[in-house]
């Protein structure tokens, strides 16, 4: 039988990174570098991974006095072998990066369709591809990849980003498949609209394509289908994050950690 004591011990279910290696893209803002910092926090040293040198810069300046390091990689993750080249010898892989562009399909220009994909779909590939041959050989690994709630449903006027995050989906549940045998779990992180400049950045746009003003969006467009009506967090999501990192989700593996405000509920 097991003592009390093991039950409610504080350490047992605490996330200890140190020692461990982690990249996460897109972490110069927003759920990137909220989860940068939390794996940080957390004792590991984490490769951030971005395009935004400044914003690199500002998050090694935040991370000062942490238990892990934060080190800054300026990368454009269209450089597929380069990305590829980035993920090698990494235990924790934080598949974060996104772009977003708001138009109906018949207006949405081939050239941001293929960018979409390339960046949130085909260089999560890479990435997965160039981390795997450490992760497997030391029989340990996390792949966390940033979905979204569009991971799961559609909205109208976002043809590439639903396209992507549905076909992240099934490179995460791939990738899990192929890892469980070499102790390597994979999982999506589902949020709803995180409070981040990718978001904010949208309102026009929302407002242009259905054709109402721009003060309207967040109520009756963004949390239209949400039974929470407020935006999440960045720290909320980067939490998330860490449960997947930690002991206690080891079982965990080809799923999917909504965090949607009841929005699949309907």
């Amino acid at each position: 039988m097991t003592p009390p004591s093991a039950l409610t011990a504080p350490h047992a279910s605490s996330l200890d990174l140190g020692g461990r290696t982690a990249l996460v893209t897109g972490a110069a803002g927003g759920i990137g570098r909220a989860c940068a910092l939390r794996l940080a926090a957390a004792g590991a040293k984490v490769r951030a991974v971005d395009r935004d040198a400044r914003g690199l810069e500002e998050l090694a300046d935040g991370a000062r006095g942490l238990a892990g390091a934060i080190e800054a990689h300026v990368l454009d993750l269209t450089d597929l072998d380069a990305a590829e080249l980035a993920a090698a010898g990494t235990d924790v892989l934080v598949n974060n990066a996104g772009l977003q562009l708001v138009r109906p399909i018949e207006e949405f220009p081939p050239d941001v369709f293929h960018t979409v994909l390339t960046v949130m779909l085909e260089a999560p590939f890479r990435l997965i591809r160039g981390a795997l041959p450490h992760m497997y050989g030391q029989g340990w690994g996390r792949i966390v990849n940033v979905s979204s709630v569009h991971g799961l449903r559609a909205s109208a006027f976002k043809s590439a980003y639903v396209a992507a995050k549905h076909g992240l989906e099934g490179l995460s549940k791939t990738a899990a498949l192929e890892g469980a045998p070499h102790g390597v779990t994979s999982n999506c992180v589902n949020p709803a609209y995180v409070r981040t400049p990718l978001v904010e950045k949208q309102l026009a746009d929302q407002a242009r394509a259905h054709g109402i003003p721009e003060e309207r969006v967040l109520a009756e467009v963004l949390l239209q289908d949400s039974a929470v009506k407020r935006l999440i967090e960045p720290e909320d999501v980067a939490e998330a994050v860490a449960y997947l990192c930690g002991p206690r989700a080891s079982f965990v593996t080809g799923t999917s950690l909504v965090m949607d405000g009841g929005w699949t509920a309907h």
